[in-house]
């Protein structure tokens, strides 16, 4: 067995073929690699750890920061290795950009969180990590911004306006260079 730098996940050759994928729900073969991420519940008790277990391609789409790790350091031969790594830069395209960063807003429903009024479809737009209530719990969520609202909502909230456009011009991907000008002639 083989445990990678990330704590929690396993690749190894599967001793029976009694387990399922967790993402496709097929069985994984006595033999085949497979993915396991580490978790707790099923039919242990709570403190008890356990794998929940992946095909490894199906681990690429599902668990891709984890699965790469994993890979990364396993030494082993892989079987469709290249469909893996192609899977795993697949999901890297997928994966949003970091905040902050500028999109143009997909629908009219957001509102800014600097005053208050709806960002209209196909607009520039900032958006920032924010703190959502729900319930009991608070979770991290997009927040958004009209471009002439960031500067001052962000130096409200303790950055400055240098922080907030080297971020946007680090995170900001999928806009031409006349937007990304016309960007930090208002922010």
């Amino acid at each position: 067995m083989y445990r990678s730098a990330v704590a929690a996940t396993t690749i190894e050759i599967a001793k029976s073929g009694r387990a399922a994928c967790r993402a496709c729900k097929k069985p994984i073969a006595k033999g085949e690699l497979r993915f396991g991420l580490e978790g707790t519940g099923g039919f242990t008790d709570a403190s008890t750890p356990t794998f929940m277990w992946h095909h490894l391609l199906c681990a690429a789409g599902k668990h891709p920061d984890e699965t790469r790790a994993a890979l990364a350091a396993f030494d082993g031969d892989v079987p469709g290795r290249d469909a893996i790594d192609a899977k795993l830069v697949e999901m890297e395209s997928k994966k949003p950009p970091p905040y902050p960063h500028v999109d143009r807003a997909p629908t009219g429903r957001a509102k800014c969180l600097g005053c208050g009024e709806t960002i209209p479809k196909g607009d520039l737009r900032v958006a920032i990590e924010r703190d959502i209530e729900r319930g009991m719990t608070i979770t991290k969520g997009a927040g958004y911004l009209h471009l002439a609202c960031a500067a001052g909502y962000v130096e409200a909230n303790g950055s400055t306006h240098d922080e907030l456009t080297e971020a946007l011009a680090k995170n900001t991907r999928d806009l031409s260079e006349d937007d990304l000008a016309a960007v930090f002639e208002i922010v």
